[in-house]
């Protein structure tokens, strides 16, 4: 059976890479990245679509992959900016070569360096003290909440998502926070006519809370609890701490209790074998 190439100039770009004596699992790892970013751009890039020429792509095609890597699948910036060095080498090798007329990756810059560790866990078993302490803003410790039951910040400041969220699977110090969280909400409610569970408290315009609203709640409780209040970070570490302890579940009742896909659930298990190498 012939060998069918997973993303353009794989054949040759592979032996480059071997003639650069890099270890196997290195190219296996960019041909991970680069069939991953090529199926992206086949599904989603109306540019791409119509004749899947490499040759064709610009730099805002590529960062509509990478962008969709941040807000889609929560990555860290560590593997943000390998997926970009990856891809960067693939199509400077394109360019360089003349299989591309231009050089698509060349603006496109790393991530900041200030959070490449991986997540903590810490916090999801301080949570109880945490919904517990009356200091930290009702929205702080709500969201903090929903991040443990693996909600992104996304979803969860999105309008009709007290639909999706059961509360009736709430117990202990989470019941009784969902409850004391209620005796705040439920006039505010009122006053906006919403039944959402991020909502301003001051009327007029658009009720529902904002992403910088929300973090004007969560800097100053960042400052009292002592590590970073970061949506993306706790929701990586929550999925985080949920794989490392569960690891006899099967991938199907994983991605269905984390409500994951199964590209994402792969990157999350390889975020966890980091933290325990």
């Amino acid at each position: 059976m012939a060998h069918t190439n997973q993303y353009p100039y794989q054949d040759s770009f592979e032996q480059y890479l071997t003639i650069q004596e890099l270890a196997q699992a290195t190219i296996d790892e960019y041909s991970s990245v680069l069939t991953d970013l090529f199926r992206y751009l086949s599904d989603f890039n109306t540019g791409y679509q119509r004749d899947h020429r490499v040759a064709t792509l610009l730099d805002r095609d590529v960062e509509q992959y990478l962008a969709m890597l941040v807000n889609e699948r929560q990555v860290t910036n560590g593997t943000y900016n390998k997926v970009l060095s990856h891809i960067n080498i693939y199509f400077k090798y394109l360019f360089t070569h003349d299989l591309i007329p231009q050089y698509p990756t060349v603006t496109l810059k790393g991530k900041s360096h200030d959070q490449l560790q991986t997540p903590s866990t810490k916090w999801i078993y301080l949570l109880p003290d945490i919904l517990a302490n009356e200091t930290l803003a009702v929205y702080t410790r709500l969201s903090l909440l929903l991040l443990s039951h693996f909600y992104p910040a996304k979803e969860f400041l999105t309008p009709g998502f007290y639909d999706q969220f059961d509360a009736t699977t709430l117990t202990g110090a989470e019941a009784d926070f969902w409850q004391r969280y209620q005796q705040f909400i439920q006039p505010i409610q009122q006053r906006q006519h919403s039944q959402d569970l991020f909502l301003k408290q001051r009327f007029g315009g658009d009720p529902h809370l904002t992403s910088p609203g929300l973090h004007k709640y969560l800097k100053p409780d960042a400052k009292v609890l002592g590590f970073p209040l970061t949506p993306t970070r706790l929701y990586q570490s929550a999925i985080v701490n949920y794989l490392l302890t569960h690891s006899t579940q099967s991938d199907s009742t994983i991605a269905e209790t984390l409500r994951l896909d199964p590209q994402s659930l792969g990157y999350y298990r390889q975020l966890a074998r980091e933290m325990t190498a």
